[in-house]
């Protein structure tokens, strides 16, 4: 498991790239957020981001807009029009990472915090980021993804995704504890810190995080997971749209693993393992469909123990439909890894690799 911080780290110095800051004074934050056609979920989060104690006259939020063509630029020109602190400008390459690094090029802030149209956030979501940034040396925190549905069918996603069946030991999906990990759901930065990184990666239009993320360990610098930092990110809301988010995540991770080998974690092989054996043994020859039969019947036991546990504790109605759920999380992830090796090429994984991705995550 991910080591928790001891209460010294937690009083420890300025992380990398921190600039002094007096301890009467308010640092100015940037909210920096990427939208394209998020009309169902703007005024939510805008709200809530609006509704934060942080003081507005220290406050000002850039939204990246990749074109939106649906309500979202008249939904934001009226919160621009009430807030003069909020600023929305294009995004005319589409992309996530080009609309995060504009808005860090033209913020103002001395803390730069991402957010995401699909999330609400907690009343003191900014304070925490800007209390723990002050004083626990890491050079970016953020919280657990809490994730929410507004259906059935989403909510049974959102129960899914949490799941350490589906999550693996990914601490930002389920954690309830602070630690030290590999990346936190969104995230808050000194500016300073990411001017250093150089910011998102542009090559990476999925992935982004965990690849900005992974560099600045590299960099020496420290990854703060904090429940203090409240959030409900609301999940895809369906099966069908589930399955694309999740072969889009399992192709770009191959993208990821091929530049950064080292940042492999045995969750990410899990999947594509499975199709890929399943896959094999089907295609190979009649004489092993019986092994193929036998895979399938472990994996389906397994799902349904995962899908019984997560049902005793979040209601029995989603019992019939945890099953399939699973599977789409884990068959969309696998091909599309699969996918990725045949876009991205293979990467190069030594043994002492392989073996590193089995072991727990320790930031000392």
């Amino acid at each position: 498991m991910v080591s928790s911080p001891t209460s010294a780290e937690l009083g420890r110095g300025q992380p990398m790239g921190v600039p002094s800051v007096e301890p009467e004074s308010v640092p100015r934050v940037t909210v920096i957020m990427p939208v394209r056609n998020e009309e169902q979920f703007l005024p939510r989060c805008m709200d809530s981001l609006l509704a934060n104690d942080y003081p507005h006259g220290r406050l000002e939020v850039l939204v990246a807009d990749g074109m939106s063509s649906d309500r979202s630029r008249e939904i934001l020109a009226g919160y621009s029009l009430r807030f003069p602190f909020v600023r929305v400008f294009d995004n005319p390459r589409r992309t996530a990472p080009t609309g995060l690094n504009a808005a860090i090029r033209q913020a103002q802030g001395d803390i730069i915090v991402r957010v995401d149209a699909h999330t609400v956030f907690a009343p003191d979501y900014l304070r925490q980021c800007v209390h723990l940034l002050r004083t626990t040396g890491a050079s970016n925190v953020g919280g657990p993804q809490r994730s929410a549905g507004r259906d059935y069918e989403s909510e049974a996603i959102a129960i899914a995704t949490t799941s350490r069946f589906a999550a693996g030991d990914a601490r930002f999906r389920f954690s309830e504890q602070p630690a030290w990990v590999e990346t936190v759901y969104l995230g808050a930065w000194w500016k300073e810190t990411l001017l250093e990184l150089g910011g998102f990666n542009e090559d990476w239009v999925v992935n982004q995080d965990f690849e900005m993320n992974h560099r600045l360990r590299l960099a020496g610098g420290k990854i703060l997971l904090s429940p203090a930092i409240r959030c409900e990110y609301f999940v895809r809301p369906s099966l069908s749209a589930l399955a694309k988010q999740y072969f889009r995540y399992g192709l770009w991770k191959v993208k990821t693993i091929k530049a950064y080998p080292e940042s492999l974690r045995w969750r990410q092989l899990v999947a594509p393992a499975f199709v890929g054996a399943l896959s094999a043994l089907l295609l190979l020859s009649p004489w092993t469909l019986l092994p193929a039969l036998l895979l399938a019947l472990l994996y389906t036991l397994a799902n349904l123990f995962a899908s019984t546990v997560c049902a005793r504790r979040r209601g029995w109605r989603y019992l019939p439909i945890l099953p399939l759920t699973f599977a789409t999380l884990h068959f969309a992830w696998g091909i599309g890894f699969w996918v990725g090796l045949f876009k991205f090429g293979v990467p190069r994984l030594s043994a002492s690799i392989v073996v590193e991705a089995f072991r727990p995550i320790h930031q000392e």
